[in-house]
């Protein structure tokens, strides 16, 4: 039974990932699951208290194994002795402090974690060799990169804000540890991630939540905002599709290891203005009862400049994925919106 360490079990890729692996195994086979999560206040922890409710429960019907240990990626002692009495297979790393704006105001949060804590992962990995570490990056490595769709070819070195840099920065340490110590490690640079139970500091969950208090929702850069929505159910797939194939190992004409180092952009491919994202997801709202029918959009909505640290575009250019994986993500804004507004519903009611 292969055994599988998802760091940030509890965040919204995190928990969307453990309940697949307990649904449906992994290539056909039940699997150990260790999930890792702090369960900071970055956001309200009932959210993750549920998540991890929801995990409790499928892993009661699963074939498959699960615990969970509460603890940070920036304890190494922790990491360290998780790895030596666990010997993991597969890593995936998705814990992370998210959020760009944050950053700009809380720096120490993201050098802890996502500095130190990818460190200690890698350093773990290293001494307790594992066949794959899978991480979360982020398409705002890409900063203000002028040409659309964003590829993994292109240079990603002007980020625009600290979580940006941080990220860049764990594609580089991958890169240094795959070359130093033949470690196999694949970067995933996701476009914009959404649905049920996500991250109420996400656009489409902090518009609903103030709609529902009669509050006005600020769009940056008066609308002209184009983003490539992706759905967590598409990002999941695609982080399963590779954790099971792992860059190969291969020696260079100087007898050395060729980096077992590979980043792939994961994100729907069809950016969405800003403003069709908004009527999109009221129109879902009015659809699941979430608000009333006549409901006054246009009292609660405000077109603002854009916001220090953020970008204009974000666009995915994901063919290296589809030819590698055989997968692209395919549900739509509409598709995705709807499912969040029904799980708002039930879940707030």
């Amino acid at each position: 039974m292969k055994k599988i360490l998802v760091t940030g079990s509890a965040g919204f890729i995190g928990s969307n990932l453990v309940l697949r692996l307990l649904k449906e195994g992994f290539q056909g086979l039940p699997v150990s699951i260790v999930g890792l999560d702090n369960l900071n206040n970055y956001y309200d922890p009932s959210l993750k208290e549920y998540r991890l409710s929801v995990i409790l429960s499928a892993s009661e019907e699963s074939k498959s194994e699960y615990k969970f240990v509460k603890g940070d990626l920036a304890d190494k002692p922790l990491i360290d002795k998780l790895f030596a009495e666990e010997k993991f297979d597969i890593v995936v790393n998705l814990a992370a402090q998210a959020g760009v704006r944050y950053s700009i105001e809380n720096p120490d949060a993201y050098i802890q974690s996502n500095m130190i804590g990818f460190y200690n992962i890698l350093e773990a990995c290293r001494h307790n060799p594992v066949d794959h570490l899978v991480y979360a990056s982020s398409s705002s490595v890409y900063g203000g990169n002028k040409k659309v769709p964003f590829s993994v070819e292109d240079r990603v070195d002007n980020p625009v804000s600290l979580y940006a840099a941080t990220k860049k920065s764990n594609e580089l340490f991958a890169h240094c540890y795959s070359k130093l110590y033949d470690i196999p490690t694949t970067g995933l640079r996701f476009f914009t991630v959404y649905g049920p139970a996500g991250r109420p500091d996400m656009a489409y969950f902090g518009f609903t939540n103030k709609l529902l208090k009669g509050q006005t929702i600020q769009i940056y850069n008066y609308g002209n905002c184009l983003r490539d929505f992706t759905y967590v159910d598409d990002i999941v797939e695609g982080i399963v599709r590779v954790m099971g194939k792992a860059p190969d190992r291969k020696k260079g004409e100087d007898g050395l290891p060729i980096p077992p180092y590979k980043v792939y952009n994961i994100g729907g491919g069809q950016p969405e203005n800003l403003l069709d994202f908004v009527q999109i997801l009221q129109e879902e709202l009015l659809r699941a009862g979430v608000l009333p029918k006549d409901y006054d959009f246009e009292a609660h909505k405000e077109l603002v400049p854009m916001q220090p640290g953020d970008v204009p575009t974000t666009y995915a250019d994901a063919t290296a994925l589809e030819r590698d994986f055989g997968f692209t993500p395919k549900i739509t804004l509409r598709e995705g919106l709807r499912k969040f507004a029904q799980w708002y519903k039930d879940y707030y009611a």
